[in-house]
């Protein structure tokens, strides 16, 4: 007879089954065992004075509690131009949202709250898109036809995005292999959601409408490292232009992620490119873990094509539950269901990320789709039980369930227990199949949990209101002459500069090459020296201070004319930086008394080793571990500094 796991003992079997390893423990043939395979939707903001299709401001942000009005909607789905529904369109209507909009007189108008027909699309983000279009290698359209895609989440209060393709068919070049693109798109951006609690989900409409590009690659990446370093690459080609948005929001991506066998799953709305590598290892491992859970219940129960649930309601005056939520559903005149699941008695425990089981599916869906906020359900299989077993048993009696069968507890208002038995009953008939089609929140941890059913085709549709725009080859031309260069090439000179690579990514993210390019043309600065100075020492400066004014990073190639005009060495900057960077309007004589700086010649520096090595031969026996080179360096490294180069104090002595 085969032996029952405890939940425990089925997460750890699962876990070990699915042959999940810690990233840092993951190698190129761990992904090629269980199929990796990764694409990207990178988002970016336009730095545009106006909006997409009005004349409202951009780059204009407000309170999430000031605003001068509020506006309710409740979304439909329509019928797509082939007669069909979109299924996220579906999902989004069987929640019963109230969306509600707080408006700011100041960024919003008529049209963004679908009152006003659009005005004619913004000529500067068109230029701006096609640019960089150009840049990744796409195809310009001859004519750009405006199409409508549906949002029934609420973030778009019309219902729908306004979208254009720009460019089709790129590439861009990462350090080992070229990663085609599908296409670039023109868009306007979605409201910022303030909260999201049972049937009431409230938007800012600030950004709304703002122009956004979308650069979508082919799922060419196989590890999660590629998948960052493409995503970074597009960001950093983004942002050489000038004409981007830069800060929290501004650059947004959706990471598409599938297993060998699997569907794909899209990571939605992930703020940082460092987050990437974690979230799609995990996600692969998810997938690849439900594949098996697939194969077992398959297996387990033949005649899954006709599984059904069944459920009785509870009286909790039976029951006397001492779980507090399921104590304060009784006050709150809620309603308790109990919930059999055949079959399912190993499956609720089956591992799918860290932390994470497969009943955490089911409470996911149910926050998402039945409105019922977390905790929602208890289940037999949890690893600490908050319900006795006493009374385990005589649920199970109630529901006339069997040893190899699952049991839930479920609680919410009377209307939404409908939508819940449905939305368990369905994701459990997903199990058969293998991997939901879906859009997924991430977490900074790396795991993820269920947003909403992944949109098809059949939300696209003709924007009516919008003719199309022709692109001339002349308009295109004329932007292609002032093209900056590419990142491919800017990366061959910060190597052959030997910047350390650990900097890279801070030196394109700020857009900090133009600058580096200066200080060695102009100033004849060692370059390797400056790309530390800002990809080490500023980087770290950022995160530990916090300026009293506004901080250029042009000030830098100021702080280092003023060290060569006045015959200081550059080593000095790093003393100065900090200074600069949290007072960058104080003069640089004044920074030197605030280091305490002195001026001293190389000639009256060097006089003072005789002495020193006299003073080390008196103390040495208490320094076993330092010899007298390194202890004089240490004695002299502060006089010297910025008086005389450190490695020709080292060569003296």
């Amino acid at each position: 007879m085969k032996k029952t796991l405890s939940p425990r003992e089925n997460y750890d079997h699962t876990c070990l089954e699915a042959g999940y390893v810690p990233l840092h423990e993951a190698t190129h043939e761990t992904y090629d065992r269980i199929g990796f395979m990764s694409g990207l939707e990178v988002h970016q903001q336009l730095k545009t004075k106006e909006k997409l299709f009005c004349h409202c401001p951009a780059g204009i942000y407000n309170k999430p509690d000031v605003f001068d009005a509020e506006v309710i909607r409740h979304m439909r789905p329509t019928l797509s131009e082939l007669g069909e529904y979109d299924g996220t369109a579906l999902m989004e209507f069987k929640t019963r949202k109230n969306i509600i909009y707080r408006l700011k007189n100041e960024t919003t108008c008529t049209y963004e709250v679908d009152d006003t027909p659009p005005f004619a699309l913004n000529r500067e983000a068109l230029n701006i898109a096609i640019e960089i279009s150009l840049l990744s290698k796409l195809n310009i359209v001859g004519e750009v036809h405006i199409t409508r895609k549906q949002y029934l989440d609420g973030s778009i209060p019309t219902g729908f995005q306004r979208t254009a393709i720009i460019g089709v068919e790129g590439e861009i070049s990462l350090k080992n292999k070229k990663i085609r693109l599908i296409q670039l798109s023109l868009e306007e951006d979605s409201c910022r959601e303030v909260s999201d609690i049972g049937h009431t989900r409230i938007y800012r409409t600030d950004r709304l409408g703002m122009p956004l590009i979308e650069t979508v690659t082919y799922p060419d990446m196989v590890t999660p490292a590629e998948v960052k370093e493409a995503c970074d690459y597009i960001r950093f080609l983004n942002r050489s232009t000038g004409k981007v948005r830069t800060g929290i929001g501004a650059a947004r991506q959706d990471v598409n992620v599938s297993c060998r066998g699997g569907s794909r799953v899209e990571i939605k709305g992930v703020a940082h490119t460092k987050w990437i590598p974690q979230l799609t290892h995990i996600e692969c491992f998810r997938q690849w873990s439900l594949l098996l859970l697939r194969d077992k219940l398959c297996k387990s129960i033949p005649e899954h094509h006709a599984w059904k649930c069944s459920y009785v309601d509870l009286d909790y005056h039976d029951y006397r539950f001492s779980y507090l939520p399921l104590s304060q559903a009784r006050h709150t005149e809620q309603k308790i269901v109990a919930v059999n699941l055949p079959g399912f008695g190993q499956a609720l425990s089956h591992f799918t990320q860290p932390g994470k089981m497969f009943a955490d599916e089911l409470s996911d869906r149910l926050k998402v789709i039945a409105c019922l906020e977390k905790p929602n359900m208890v289940h037999t299989a949890q690893l600490n039980q908050v319900v006795v077993e006493k009374q385990w048993l005589a649920v199970q009696q109630l529901l006339g369930s069997s040893q190899d069968d699952a049991q839930l507890i479920i609680w919410g208002h009377a209307d939404d227990i409908p939508t819940a038995l449905e939305t368990i009953e369905e994701r459990c008939l997903m199990a058969f199949k293998g991997i939901p089609t879906e859009t997924r929140k991430s977490f900074e941890d790396g795991t993820t949990i269920f947003e909403r059913v992944l949109p098809g085709a059949d939300r696209m549709y003709p924007d009516t209101d919008s003719a199309p725009i022709p692109l001339k080859d002349e308009t295109i031309e004329k932007l292609r002459q002032h093209l900056p260069r590419e990142i491919a090439g800017l990366y061959s000179i910060l190597q052959k500069w030997r910047i350390p690579e650990d900097t890279y990514t801070y030196i394109f993210k700020n857009d900090f090459f133009s600058l580096i390019e200066d200080i060695v043309e102009q100033l004849d600065y060692d370059p390797a020296f400056v790309g530390k100075l800002l990809g080490h020492k500023l980087k770290f400066i950022e995160g530990h201070i916090i300026p009293v004014a506004p901080f250029k990073p042009r000030i830098i190639f100021s702080l280092l004319k003023f060290l060569k005009d006045n015959n200081l060495t550059p080593e000095l900057a790093w003393a100065m930086l900090p200074i600069v960077f949290e007072h960058p309007k104080l003069d640089f004589e004044s920074v030197l008394i605030q280091i305490k700086f002195q001026r001293i010649s190389r000639e009256a520096l060097l006089a003072q080793v005789p002495f020193l090595r006299t003073k080390f031969a008196e103390i040495r026996h208490s320094m076993d571990t330092l010899n007298e080179r390194d202890w004089i360096m240490g004695q002299l490294r502060r006089p010297a500094l910025g008086n005389i180069p450190l490695t020709d104090l080292v060569k003296f002595l």
